[in-house]
């Protein structure tokens, strides 16, 4: 018999394993001499009230063992020989994509425009301390994509879109901590991704697939409404029944290239804003009534959201005990994102904070059609470089003055490491985007109690919250309505938001490959 109970706990005692078994075997009512096992299913952290408590969900195993689960890795076979399918990414998407594809049977060749996860650190070094911005290496390109430099924060609300427990179980089976199974909002960190990707990459060689780095899709091979592989660097072709089109949310070339051959791709709606960052201590002391927060509390987050005149506007990206980072993929312009590492012990707390874009806001764009989204993003972008010195300084403001119009005198401390500019973001921004903005911190004040004060930071700008772009497809085939064999897949495509919610998305395209294929 299992039977699951349910505990609230302070958080001194929720860090105690011993007493944490001995009150789930109290409660549930159960003789010790029948458990067997106490397993825990769940950890989340209650904070409304005066003081933070943990709730745990444990499985009480009376009369039987858990005997644990079968890998997932076990079922895997050598697919060498097996029918290859082109992947075109190897961020979250592409790889999962190519796991799955894997299991079901089929050769993944990865290629992917950016370095190694390991050569790629050399890149945001240049750019973190010297600005120079490599377009095909850097927080966006690369090995294990955006993600792998950006928190590797791991919750999404997309349960309906595939199985979330198997992306974390793969996770797990590549050298996560198990913890990301039972956290209600999982985390691995920027410090430990790397070498959790690195063994996603060694498993999909283990079993035949291929992965070609430095490898930039320049162009399509289509015959006759088919895609039958893809040029790379304009002089090496590969071919493939089927292209899993998975490049991420900054891939601009790769929307030019379809549009250019005639493929077709629509605009969608996006989000623009800053990047806002406190000091942690001031967020712990907000969320948790607690300044400094007690031992075996973790670094406090938020979430907030408002409308104002018709658009929504939102906190995007919380990282606690996290840092502001350079994610420009182009030289010439400036855009920021954060990130955390595992222990999120940094002493600043950082999220994005946008605004809804919808296309009848792109009025000022419409001379460039279905890259109006794309041109917007690029004017903000390249004039917050602008303003700057020509490194990766960032424009920034203190957030009352943000509000109030005025450009600070001097900056708080920052996290951000190639430094901030006293500059009049409100200005900088697009009026509409600068307005609401400066509605909405208001708002999000007088919800968070200390949240809207002049020891915070606005920092230029986070662009790059999703696609402008969206790539059409079946939503029963999940292949392009238009090019046969053709799968658009993860953030890039417009059809993820996320790490987890893009390997799913990976995972979902990859069935559906294999189906294409007959098996």
């Amino acid at each position: 018999m299992i039977k699951e109970v349910e505990l609230k706990l302070l958080p001194e005692q929720a860090a105690d394993e011993a007493l944490v078994r001995q009150k789930a075997i109290q409660r549930s009512k159960i003789s010790p001499k029948q458990i067997k096992d106490v397993r825990l299913i769940r950890r989340s952290i209650d904070a409304r009230g005066r003081r933070p408590m943990i709730l745990l969900r444990l499985a009480i195993y009376a009369n039987e063992i858990y005997e644990g689960e079968a890998a997932i890795l076990e079922q895997f076979q050598n697919v060498e020989k097996a029918a290859p399918v082109i992947v075109v990414g190897a961020g979250p998407a592409g790889y999962f994509a190519a796991l799955e594809l894997i299991e079901q049977g089929l050769k993944p060749i990865v290629l992917d425009r950016g370095k190694d996860v390991r050569s790629r650190r050399r890149d945001l070094r240049a750019i973190q301390q010297f600005g120079v911005v490599d377009p095909h290496s850097n927080y966006c390109f690369g090995e294990g994509g955006a993600g792998t430099y950006s928190d590797g924060k791991l919750y999404t609300r997309s349960h309906k879109r595939g199985n979330i427990y198997k992306a974390l179980k793969l996770l797990v089976e590549h050298d996560a901590s198990s913890d990301i199974l039972i956290d209600a909002h999982p985390h691995i960190g920027s410090n430990k991704l790397p070498k959790i990707v690195a063994n996603i990459r060694a498993t999909i060689l283990h079993y035949g697939g291929e992965i070609h780095f430095e490898h930039l899709v320049t162009d399509f091979i289509l015959e006759q409404g088919q895609i039958k592989g893809v040029v790379v660097n304009d002089k090496q072709s590969f071919f493939a029944k089927a292209v899993i089109l998975a490049t991420g949310h900054s891939a601009r070339d790769i929307f030019e290239l379809l549009h250019k051959e005639q493929i077709y791709i629509e605009s969608k709606p996006f989000a623009l804003g800053v990047r806002i960052e406190h000091p942690q201590q001031l967020i712990d002391q907000i969320q948790y009534n607690q300044s400094p927060r007690e031992e075996h509390l973790p670094a406090s987050s938020y979430k907030l959201t408002c409308q104002v005149d018709q658009r929504g506007v939102f906190s995007f990206c919380m990282c606690p005990g996290g840092l502001v980072v350079p994610a420009s993929t182009a030289p010439g312009e400036l855009v920021v994102n954060g990130m955390s590492m595992s222990r999120r012990d940094s002493a600043f707390a950082n999220s994005g904070t946008v605004v809804a874009v919808e296309k009848e806001d792109l009025i000022d764009y419409r001379a460039h059609g279905i890259f109006a989204g794309l041109a917007f993003q690029k004017a903000v972008e390249q004039k917050m470089f602008a303003f700057g010195d020509g490194s990766q300084k960032a424009p920034a403001q203190r957030l009352v003055d943000f509000v109030e119009g005025k450009v600070s005198t001097d900056l708080p401390e920052t996290s951000y490491i190639p430094g901030l500019l006293a500059a009049p973001v409100h200005e900088l921004l697009p009026s509409a985007i600068a307005h609401r903005l400066r509605e909405a911190v208001q708002v999000f004040g007088r919800k968070m109690r200390g949240y809207y004060t002049n020891e915070a930071n606005v920092i230029g700008t986070e662009s790059r919250t999703s696609s402008p772009v969206r790539i059409p497809r079946d939503r029963i085939t999940y292949m392009h309505e238009q090019v046969e064999g053709l799968f658009p897949c993860g953030e890039g495509a417009g059809y993820a938001g996320g790490i987890i919610s893009a390997a799913m998305d990976g995972q979902n395209v990859a069935k559906a490959v294999t189906r294409f294929y007959g098996l």
